[in-house]
């Protein structure tokens, strides 16, 4: 039996750092908190890397003496708490003592302070949990904290961080929870030197959020407010049509700390509850203030999760808050001439290019002159005041990605179907349908008034569809349905999961082939995101790009869509980018990328088709059942629903009971 040994300090403080530390987000995330609960009114993040290289983060808060910065990295000290009843009724952010020893013992770490009564400052290095003698340094009142190289000693730790690019939308969420949960703060936040984020202190929420999350979101926000004894529950909800693929964008904040909790989530979805269609999350920014004697913090060394006294009591509250709220709002969609009304659904809808630079300027100061030109040009563009920008008028000409050319993801040439091929492999077969399709009967096309040549319909943007046979009688019923005649019954037609079939199949051949057309913006179309689906954009902008959008960065959580697949000219390239990124950024083990493209077509194919409620010319319905027999499986959607439902004569006779 092997011998039982008591654990070096070194090896305690890098299990705690396991716990505390999972990545440069862990690190700005308990630096920040530290600055806030000294007092703090501007705190600035510096990070390269994603973090992974450095993080720096200056406040102005009170300080450290220089004969206690060697107890400030010391494990479980701590200046706010003293007893073990004071975890009972934790009043700070942070409290447990863990943080800078855990991440002095797995980083280069370095730590500047000045209290207000001394003249100068000191410093502590530590290395690797190695302790360097505290020396007296100049430096302004306040703490300044450096963290480089973090698990350089724990290389195991240090492989399992990801790209720089997710790095940085974990530490860019980490830092925007903390801002906004105390918008009277003055935050930043830099990387390579360029703003990310410039969020001057201020007395309103609202505003805010708009600087993080844009203007158009923050329009769109609904104030809830209650009191149930000594817990008052406030904040912003979205209207039903600002509605998200994740839970992602539900921020709850209690007593100034940002949380997670189940129940609590699950109380804003049963409030939305026939609202938002199945698979869609509300929108949420929500404060919860409360004695803390009422909340054990104390759950999880990250701090994240709580536990309530009564949880019953605040789920209660905050679904009846919204219910009674959403009672006495008028929450029908409202038309906007210059918008859409609520989100896209594929029908004709004017597009408000404005909308987006409705909030600060989005590049924090970094580019304000170029966001002010295009701000302008934009606007005067969507109110018809503007005819050309830069010497072209009108949107340009669909190009195909196959002769894209200059920087980004279309630099040296085509995307063709060898690189797809290559990076991609094939993607998942579509099975051979197991019988043959069926045959429709031949068309009078005299009997529908239709030419005796063929056409191309306005489906698809008037390139989706090639006739090559006559088609077969059919009808629409309740602008949804198609009923089509056979040699043994008829056959009812799903019109959107048909269509939705014939696109995914033909989009799907173009992009392995390099084909697909996109529309290039004049402008950009700007889109503000949260620092999560930023980051997973750019990230993916490869896949994106053989989906034809192409997106850079504007700064802050802002992106640039210069171009977009041409046959979804009638949706907002913003929409779009949003439907795909949500699921870039939904949870889980992350998909094989060749699964992950399959998805983003079947979201295109989805978003392109025809839906229940287009009334269809007879012209259309002739051309749609038309393609039904060029498809590998018309029997089924992409998704999985059949897309008709065939009923034999024998079976008509049955229910009529004549047999």
């Amino acid at each position: 039996m092997p011998d039982i040994q008591q654990l070096s300090p070194s090896v305690i403080n890098q299990i705690a750092a396991g716990e505390v530390v999972e990545r440069p987000a862990s690190v700005v995330k308990e630096l920040m908190e530290n600055a806030i609960d000294a007092g703090a009114g501007r705190i600035d993040v510096t990070v390269e890397q994603g973090g992974t290289e450095l993080v720096r983060v200056v406040d102005d808060g009170c300080g450290i003496v220089a004969e206690q910065l060697l107890l400030a990295v010391a494990p479980h000290a701590t200046s706010k708490i003293r007893q073990a009843d004071d975890l009972f009724r934790v009043g700070t952010l942070g409290f447990r003592g863990e943080a800078l020893a855990s991440i002095a013992e797995v980083s280069r770490f370095v730590l500047r302070s000045r209290p207000k009564a001394d003249d100068a400052g000191a410093e502590l290095e530590v290395t690797g949990g190695r302790l360097s003698p505290i020396a007296p340094c100049g430096c302004p009142v306040g703490t300044t904290i450096e963290v480089h190289n973090l698990f350089y000693n724990t290389p195991v730790r240090r492989k399992f961080l990801k790209s720089t690019q997710t790095e940085m939308g974990h530490t860019s969420e980490a830092f925007t929870r903390l801002a906004l949960a105390h918008p009277r703060r003055h935050f930043t936040l830099r990387q390579h030197e360029k703003f990310v984020y410039d969020l001057p202190p201020t007395d309103g929420w609202i505003d805010r959020i708009a600087a993080v999350f844009g203007a158009e979101l923050a329009e769109q926000l609904i104030w809830v407010e209650s009191h149930d004894g000594d817990v008052h529950l406030s904040g912003f909800v979205a209207d039903p049509t600002q509605s998200r693929g994740n839970q992602k964008m539900q921020y709850l904040f209690l007593n100034g700390r940002a949380i997670r909790d189940r129940s609590l989530q699950h109380a804003l979805g049963e409030a939305y509850r026939g609202l938002l269609l199945t698979g869609r999350y509300p929108v949420a920014l929500l404060q919860i203030e409360m004695p803390p004697e009422a909340v054990d913090v104390n759950v999880h060394p990250t701090k994240l999760e709580v536990r309530f006294q009564d949880g019953g009591r605040v789920y209660s509250q905050l679904l009846g808050t919204l219910r009674t709220r959403f009672l006495t709002t008028d929450l029908t969609a409202k038309y906007r001439p210059n918008g859409a009304a609520g989100e896209s659904t594929g029908a004709d809808m004017a597009v408000e290019p404005a909308s987006a630079f409705a909030a600060a300027d989005p590049t924090g100061g970094h580019d304000a002159a170029r966001a002010a030109q295009m701000r302008e040009e934009l606007v005067r563009w969507a109110k018809g005041e503007l005819a050309a920008v830069g010497g072209s008028a009108g949107l340009g000409e669909p190009v195909s990605l196959a002769g894209a050319t200059g920087s980004g993801p279309f630099a040296g040439g085509a995307i063709g179907s060898a690189t797809a091929q290559r990076e991609f492999g094939s993607l998942p077969g579509i099975p051979r349908p197991s019988a043959q399709p069926l045959e429709l009967m031949p068309l009078d096309r005299s009997k529908f008034g239709l030419p005796d040549a063929p056409i191309v319909s306005r489906l698809a943007d008037n390139r989706a569809f090639t006739p090559v046979r006559q088609p077969s009688p059919a009808i629409q019923v309740h602008d949804r349905y198609l009923i089509a005649e056979t040699d043994d019954g008829m056959v009812v037609i799903d019109q959107h999961a048909l269509h939705e079939r014939v696109l995914y199949e033909q989009v799907r051949e173009k992009v392995l082939a390099g084909a697909l057309e996109t529309q290039r913006l004049l402008v950009p179309e700007p889109v503000d995101m949260s620092p999560a689906e930023t980051a997973a954009a750019l990230s993916n902008r490869e896949l994106l790009a053989q989906l034809g959008i192409e997106v850079e960065s504007f700064g802050g959580g802002t992106l640039l869509i210069s171009s977009y697949p041409a046959m979804l000219a009638k949706l907002r390239p913003a929409d779009l980018l949003r439907t795909l990124v949500e699921r870039l950024v939904d949870g889980g083990k992350a998909p094989d990328r060749r699964d992950l493209l399959d998805e983003l077509l079947h979201m295109i194919a989805c978003k392109a088709a025809i839906k229940a409620g287009d009334r269809l010319t007879p012209e259309e319905v002739a051309e749609l059942v038309e393609q039904r027999h060029l498809a590998q499986d018309a029997h089924h959607c992409p998704h999985g629903r059949p897309t008709a439902l065939v009923f034999t004569r024998d079976d008509l006779d049955r229910q009529f009971k004549r047999t």
